[in-house]
């Protein structure tokens, strides 16, 4: 007995006099790692510094969504100055006539861009991918990233007079033996073309991350497979895809968590009062209702509001994504 509690007192001293070594250690590992990576992370203190000023000290301003807030009045005054109204903004902007109009149009463009729009730059990527004439794949690249270099206006403004009576559209439909009609006083058709002209602009530009990530494949798996008699389709399906896999499921979580956010920019450039019905979605409102009506705490609030639902359906689709493919952002 006596040996076994000698035995015993020496293992958990030594057990000690290692945990000590390890927190007496630990310190100078860090110091040394931080000075033979300063370099690098002085490259990093600009990025995080702008992130902190741009991304986190505007969060301040939040406060507002529970406030009767007007230009020049503080966002905190101890005086009784503020006027804090708890969760007002939010209950009006649900009891808004117009609230279940504004989240369908907003889904179902989402969900056209994240259904359609989302495969095609992956879809190309493939196609340059397999491409053999140098010349003509660095052109298709090239041509493909132009349209997304384009301002926004005049991307809308090609649109609109494609689409006008005596635009393109009309003239082609007027060749063969149809009636011209206005597509964007139409609303039904907004839809659609927001979409198109989304897949034009950003299909060659999105498609970058999906080359950048087959580039890496490693060349020894093509020879293997062509060895065991894999034409092009069988390693495009069995070797390309997978590989970018994590790559897709990554910017679909992305994507998700993007769905209460449609491409306000565009939409404000391309659509009417006549389209409302179909293209009015969160984005415009806000920018009508709040930001030109000045009613700025209620904006706020709205917009707080979506973000929690955007982060909470990212989150959702980060978990599925972790059980179903075993990727995810965390």
């Amino acid at each position: 007995m006596i040996l076994e509690n000698k035995a015993a007192k020496g293992w958990w001293q030594a057990v000690q006099k290692t945990t000590e070594q390890k927190a007496a250690g630990r310190p100078a590992r860090l110091n040394y790692k931080m000075k033979t990576q300063l370099q690098l992370y002085a490259l990093l203190a600009p990025v995080l510094i702008l992130i902190f000023i741009f991304c986190y000290l505007p969060l301040y301003g939040l406060l507002i969504a529970f406030q009767d807030w007007y230009p020049g009045m503080p966002f905190l005054d101890f005086t009784g100055a503020t006027k804090w109204v708890g969760l007002k903004h939010f209950i009006s902007f649900f009891q808004n006539p117009y609230f279940w109009r504004l989240i369908k149009n907003t889904l179902v463009l989402s969900a056209l861009n994240l259904g359609v729009a989302f495969w095609i730059p992956i879809g190309f990527a493939l196609l340059i991918n397999e491409l053999r004439l140098v010349k003509f794949k660095k052109f298709a690249q090239t041509a493909s990233y132009l349209p997304y270099f384009i301002s926004s206006v005049v991307v809308a403004g090609m649109a609109l007079s494609f689409l006008s009576s005596d635009g393109i559209i009309n003239k082609l439909i007027v060749l063969l033996g149809g009636e011209p009609f206005l597509l964007n006083m139409k609303p039904q058709y907004f839809p659609i073309v927001y979409t198109l002209i989304n897949i034009w602009r950003n299909f060659g530009w999105g498609s970058i991350l999906y080359l950048s990530s087959m580039a890496s494949i490693d060349t020894a798996l093509y020879e293997a497979a062509s060895l065991d008699g894999a034409n092009r389709w069988h390693k495009m399906w069995h070797i390309t895809l997978p590989s970018i896999k994590p790559t897709i499921v990554v910017m679909l979580i992305m994507g998700v968590g993007g769905m209460l956010n449609a491409d306000s920019d565009m939409i404000l450039l391309l659509y009417s009062p006549a389209t409302y019905e179909y293209a009015d979605v969160i984005g415009t409102y806000l920018y009508r209702y709040g930001l030109v009506g000045g009613n700025f705490s209620y904006g706020t609030a709205v917009g707080l509001f979506i973000s929690l639902i955007n982060f909470g359906l990212m989150f959702l689709a980060n978990k599925v994504s972790r059980r179903v493919a075993d990727y995810s952002l965390w």
